[in-house]
């Protein structure tokens, strides 16, 4: 007998509530009481060919506070007001079950709309009162609504503000080779704006960062009621627009990415998904692993280290939430595990994460401070030792860089760590330092050439021993869309230009793959030949913000040897 169902838990002394059930509807919808500060969601009974319960927390106007998914692996949810700035009175819980035995007719069925009744001590269990909806909820907003959305009332939270410029409309962007979809639109109120600090090449100023305008109200409803219709419900084939994510490669052709924020500053409900480089096509993988799955996050890091064939996240933030976790994914047995570590290593974001010698060694970043200090920026190298399970700060000799977050590090020759740029609020960075890892030692890196202007988040990757890759980034006042290389030989930068990499960015995934030959990906230090290194390796763009308000969910790709011609 199949005796799968869905509770729910409203408040801390509420009992649970059933809302799915084998015989049921598969889409809920419940009216959280409006003194319930806590809701607890689990599955019990055996899931059989059921894939997974997408569950979100809406407000009043349908604006989503927070996501979360169930799957055979990831039996529980719980979510708690401190946590969502956002949660008000009038929010409703939505779920939605997906595979079994569902048909496209399940779908047609109008949205169950479920009310919570008020707890007493006298009943095991409250009962629901479930009616079906007479007509469809309008969900369409007007300019204003939207527009108090992307409002940021504290500074604390500046660090983690999304580079959008000022935008009436969408600027056609060209497609490259294999580019396989544009960017999504992020629409708001003129009226509103996102105070971003920051700072440009001429000096530190605070600039304010406007995103498009809302769309008219008539085309705001037609866009709601396309939503709600059956097609809608399809899985997606690639991954959704964001910015913040990680995109980490494993092997020759399998790329994973893990987290990252879309449109409205709402992170993604896809939060993870495979690539594959023989056909450079998409696979949603978050029902893929077993365990524990890191919670929705951006400013993260993740890498993988190709002994344990293990990636490695740690850190980042989600609204007034930060993170000093280290969750581990087995890309043999496709597990996640959480790290319980040992050792003090603050909550951090948009700090550097690199390994060297299976070990993670984390640079920088934003980290918490008590209301109403502003958050701040770290200076601290910390080092991750899995095998010990513990964190601890190396004693470190020499010119170390300044406290800065949204910096890159890169990994040379196995024995240099290079960092580029940066920012702390409201100055942005582009000067070089150097980490000598067998000295433990840092020192500034005197450059020569024409070097990058000053940015933060921008996107790096490393084309050979002794060439790595600097692109885009967000400069306090706009997104980058120029490109340079640097020659650890000659100390040397060398500004390139290319079609492909034309478009303006901020906090999209850089990476290198030897897609060619098919045996390796660009492991950092790897010993060969320059030229044939190049040949063999493609550099691979994903995501990211730019000026217009768009988020991207394009796969560029670039050609190695364009990248050796253009020096």
């Amino acid at each position: 007998m199949d005796d799968f169902g869905v509770y729910a838990v409203f408040g801390v002394n509420g009992p649970p509530q059933r809302l799915l059930s084998t015989d049921g509807s598969c889409r809920v919808c419940v009216a959280v009481p409006p003194t319930v500060r806590q809701v607890v969601l689990f599955s019990s009974g055996p899931w059989g060919e059921r894939i997974c319960v997408n569950a979100e927390l809406n407000g009043a106007d349908r604006i989503p506070v927070t996501i979360g998914k169930l799957t055979p692996y990831n039996r529980c949810l719980s979510w708690e007001q401190w946590e969502e700035e956002t949660w008000t009175d009038g929010v409703t819980l939505d779920i939605a079950l997906e595979g079994g035995n569902l048909t496209k007719a399940d779908w047609s069925e109008p949205e169950l709309l479920l009310a919570v009744k008020e707890y007493t001590p006298k009943d095991a269990v409250a009962p629901l009162a479930a009616r079906e909806l007479s007509g469809k909820r309008k969900r369409g907003r007007t300019a204003e609504e939207e527009g108090e959305e992307n409002k940021v009332t504290k500074r604390g939270q500046e660090e983690n503000v999304c580079p959008n410029g000022t935008a009436e409309k969408t600027t056609p962007v060209r497609k490259a080779r294999g580019q396989t979809k544009g960017g999504q639109k992020l629409f708001s109120s003129g009226g509103d704006a996102t105070k971003m600090k920051g700072a440009a090449a001429n000096g530190a100023r605070e600039a304010q960062g406007i995103v498009g305008r809302a769309p008219h109200p008539s085309t705001a409803r037609t866009k709601s009621r396309q939503a709600k219709t059956p097609t809608q419900t399809a899985p997606l084939v690639s991954p959704s627009g964001r910015w913040g994510q990680t995109l980490c490669p494993i092997d020759a052709q399998t790329a994973i990415l893990i987290g990252g924020q879309g449109a409205r500053m709402q992170f993604c409900k896809d939060p993870m998904w495979k690539l594959c480089t023989e056909d450079m096509s998409w696979m949603a993988a978050e029902t893929l692993a077993e365990g524990p799955t890191p919670e929705a996050r951006i400013g993260h890091t993740a890498v993988y280290d190709p002994d344990s064939k293990r990636i490695f996240v740690f850190g980042g933030s989600k609204n007034k939430k930060w993170f000093n976790d280290v969750h581990i994914l087995d890309t043999q047995s496709w597990k996640w595990t959480m790290v319980e570590a040992q050792g003090k290593v603050p909550p951090l974001a948009y700090h550097s994460c690199s390994m060297f010698r299976g070990e993670l060694f984390v640079l920088g970043g934003v980290f918490p401070r008590p209301n109403p200090e502003p958050d701040g920026c770290s200076d601290s190298l910390y080092i991750f030792d899995p095998h010990l399970s513990i964190w601890y700060e190396p004693i470190v000799t020499g010119d170390k860089p300044s406290p800065r977050s949204g910096h890159s590090a890169c990994v040379m020759q196995e024995r240099k760590i290079y960092v580029f740029g940066g920012w702390d609020t409201p100055v942005c960075y582009n000067d070089m330092y150097m980490l000598d890892l067998g000295l433990m030692e840092f020192s500034a890196v005197k450059t020569t050439g024409k070097a990058p202007s000053p940015r933060s988040w921008h996107g790096s990757a490393v084309l050979s021993d002794t060439k790595f890759l600097i692109h885009g980034g967000y400069n306090g006042n706009n997104a980058l869309s120029d490109t340079f290389i640097f020659d650890i030989d000659t100390n040397r930068w060398t500004e390139v230009t290319l079609p492909q990499l034309s478009v303006p960015r901020a906090g999209h995934s850089l990476i290198t793959m030897d897609t060619a030959s098919h045996h390796c990906f660009a492991e950092e230090g790897e010993d060969a030949d320059m030229d044939e290194g190049f040949a063999s390796r493609t550099l691979l763009v994903f995501g990211g913000g730019d000026n217009e308000g768009n988020f991207y969910s394009d796969l560029t790709t670039v050609a190695a040897e364009e990248l050796l011609s253009a020096i």
